[in-house]
């Protein structure tokens, strides 16, 4: 029965992960797409405990649906109407390049799915009792990826302030507003 529950959790999981995703690239208000975010995101993070991976889906929760995406969410409440602009009139070459890498995903997910339906990737690789470990997971952080997780935190900085420098609005800008409350 313990098992049954799993998988009922696991398709719960991964539907909502899916129906999520599809709700972030088609909502045409940003802040609801960012808040579709957050619950794929969380349920990513339900998967990953179904993996048996508690350190990840913690980190998952903490970091990016909580931290990050408040950030996003600010970033977006901050531009208001002009959060989508850059995207407004999309070229076509937009809407087949996302096309194309979606169903190339979807190729790859289906290579695998049979793959291992097929048993031809059942050789399970040997994993240590550590894997995963904060205290791992420190370890390489802070050695041998260090480069990698400063640049990272200089690419969130730098985006940060191109959101910041985005919301800043010019007199032009506020007269325009001021100007169609008036009428």
């Amino acid at each position: 029965m313990g098992n049954v529950l799993v998988w009922i959790v696991w398709l719960a999981a991964a539907a909502a992960c899916v129906g999520t995703g599809l709700r972030v690239v088609t909502a045409s208000n940003p802040f609801s797409s960012a808040l579709s975010l957050i619950g794929n995101l969380a349920s990513l993070a339900v998967l990953y405990l179904l993996a048996s991976g508690e350190f990840v889906a913690a980190a998952q929760v903490l970091v990016y649906a909580g931290a990050v995406m408040v950030m996003f969410l600010f970033v977006i409440a901050y531009l208001g109407g002009r959060a989508d602009a850059p995207w407004a009139g999309g070229t076509r070459l937009i809407q087949v390049s996302s096309v194309i890498a979606a169903v190339s995903l979807l190729a790859v997910t289906l290579v695998a799915v049979l793959l291992e339906a097929g048993d031809q990737l059942s050789n399970e690789a040997e994993v240590s009792r550590a894997f995963g470990s904060p205290a791992a997971i420190g370890q390489l952080f802070l050695t041998d990826h260090l480069l990698a997780f400063e640049i990272t935190s200089i690419v969130l900085l730098v985006a940060a302030i191109g959101g910041v420098v985005l919301g800043i609005r010019t007199e032009r800008d506020v007269d325009s507003v001021v100007g169609r409350d008036a009428q």
